[in-house]
């Protein structure tokens, strides 16, 4: 889930000595889980090297994916206001965070104007993001929930406009809200009509997919 404007979704160099100041730095492996759905709050994590993933999962193990994060990102902003957590937060790789403890962080957001606004637009773009979900789920198709998940997640470079991180199927379908079978279907569709290609490392966006198949 990335923000409106991702300029907002990570910390300036300057921000990020400001409030590691304030921080204990921590390591972890892949595949670690950081914070739980439900749990209570007590700090506010800030990658510093690595990615991790946000997501909510139901009895049955079902899971819907949030947004992946990456260094200069932060979550656990819900630490604010002691609630519980909302989401699940796990690493998909070795990971270095800063882990602010609630006193502090609410302390930091008090005494520096500058990160008090950029937190507040992080949180403006979380809902923008959220709302965008919510009407592609009511209102689009399968198909369509794919197109926009590709055609937002997507940068071009030297020309080319891609999706730089490696989606495999089951993760498109996790995102989406539909089975990875249905992906599949969908990427044959795509591939076949040249509007998309799969390479090992990403996939590329040859033309914009139609808004309905």
């Amino acid at each position: 889930m990335n923000d409106a404007n991702p300029s907002v979704g990570t910390l300036s160099p300057e921000e990020l000595e400001e409030v590691s100041r304030h921080a204990v730095p921590r390591s972890f492996k892949a595949r670690s889980v950081l914070m739980s759905e439900g749990e209570m709050t007590d700090a506010l994590y800030i990658i510093v090297e690595g990615k991790v993933r946000a997501f909510v999962s139901n009895a049955d193990g079902r899971e819907v994916v949030l947004s992946t994060m990456g260094p200069g990102e932060y979550f656990g902003e819900l630490a604010f206001d002691e609630g519980p957590r909302s989401a699940s937060v796990i690493t998909l790789e070795p990971c270095r965070l800063l882990v602010v403890p609630r006193e502090d962080f609410v302390g930091f957001v008090k005494s520096s104007p500058a990160f008090a606004t950029h937190f507040i637009l992080r949180l403006i773009g979380r809902i923008r993001t959220l709302t965008n979900s919510v009407r592609s789920l009511a209102l689009m198709d399968a198909y369509g929930r794919v197109a926009r998940l590709l055609v937002e997640s997507s940068v071009t470079q030297d020309g080319v406009q891609m999706v730089p991180e490696k989606l495999t199927q089951t993760d498109i379908a996790s995102r989406v809200g539909c089975s990875r079978e249905m992906v599949s279907r969908i990427f044959k569709d795509l591939v076949q009509g040249g509007y998309v290609s799969v390479e090992p490392d990403r996939i590329v966006i040859h033309r914009r997919p139609p808004a309905r198949w």
